[in-house]
């Protein structure tokens, strides 16, 4: 079990079956910033049985990893959710990822299974928002975030899910679910949460990839839900402060610190008003560069 990872970035978070083996092993070796290792829509029925014991070997092979790990189970309701609750809790990943979740009531169920295995605080949850009651319950299921037992660090946008059940055509279906999708941002920032933004269908696109990782780092979300590794790359350039933003950020905290200002709530930077908040917003900016530039040094220093 790795510490609590709370303000390591989540630029790139690829899904892998955990009936695959080789891809779990390789997934660990690759430039994503964390993985979920899918117990649920990736696995057969048939083949459940098997995925949670090559899972239980998979962890015990890599005791560590220099990224964050998340186990996504079925829903407690199903005849499997039991037993990948407690196989995930053997594994002991960073995050357990619970699907569709449709009101606080479900996170409150699995924080009690897992306070009823003695499970650390360190261990953390995920929740999918997939359907439309999750999107209307966002705000109060991210409510949940604010109570320590409940263990929410981030939710996770099932956009395929969603545009199907709410009967969208997927294709142009982002910009009719614009709105449903940045009150879930919003949500999630009311609860002090990280939210990732929901896959991207077809891995051979390169081109229309990059131009919705850019149109989801410009509604705010932390990051994007992978399906294949060639997305990675894209991904972690997309949610990660160019160079340009972090020199802007700087200047503004640079004028800020000036004796001239340092008592101002207002000045002028770059021919623009600024005020503190913007300043704030700022160090933010360069405090996750930092976090991004020392996660990135340290995986390439355990290749």
């Amino acid at each position: 079990m790795q510490t609590s990872r709370s303000h390591t970035p989540r630029r790139s978070v690829l899904y892998v079956p955990a009936d695959r083996p080789r891809a779990m092993a390789k997934a660990e070796t690759l430039g994503n910033d964390a993985a979920i290792f899918d117990l649920e829509d990736a696995v057969a029925p048939e083949a459940k049985n098997a995925a949670r014991e090559g899972l239980r070997r998979h962890f015990a092979e890599h005791p560590s990893s220099p990224k964050e790990r998340v186990i996504r189970i079925n829903a407690l309701d199903t005849q499997w959710g039991t037993e990948d609750l407690l196989a995930a809790r053997a594994c002991m990943p960073d995050a357990i990822l619970l699907p569709k979740v449709e009101a606080a009531g479900d996170l409150v169920a699995l924080a009690d299974a897992l306070a009823e295995t003695d499970a650390p605080p360190t261990l953390k949850l995920w929740a999918m928002i997939e359907t439309p009651r999750a999107v209307i319950n966002a705000a109060r299921i991210a409510e949940k975030a604010q109570e320590s037992s409940m263990r929410l660090d981030c939710f996770v946008i099932g956009t395929n899910d969603l545009f199907a059940a709410a009967r969208l055509p997927m294709a142009g279906a982002r910009d009719h679910a614009h709105g449903w999708l940045m009150a879930v941002v919003l949500a999630a920032r009311a609860g002090g949460i990280d939210v990732l933004d929901g896959v991207f269908n077809d891995h051979n696109d390169a081109d229309g990839f990059a131009a919705e990782c850019a149109a989801g780092a410009a509604m705010g979300f932390d990051g994007k839900t992978l399906i294949h590794p060639a997305q990675i790359a894209a991904a972690n350039a997309a949610f990660a402060p160019d160079a340009q933003a972090v020199a802007a950020a700087q200047r503004v905290v640079d004028a800020f610190a000036l004796p001239e200002n340092r008592d101002k709530g207002v000045i002028v930077v770059d021919g623009r008003m600024v005020e503190r908040l913007h300043r704030d917003a700022a160090l933010a900016l360069i405090a996750r560069h930092g976090r991004i530039a020392q996660s990135d040094a340290g995986a390439d220093d355990g290749d």
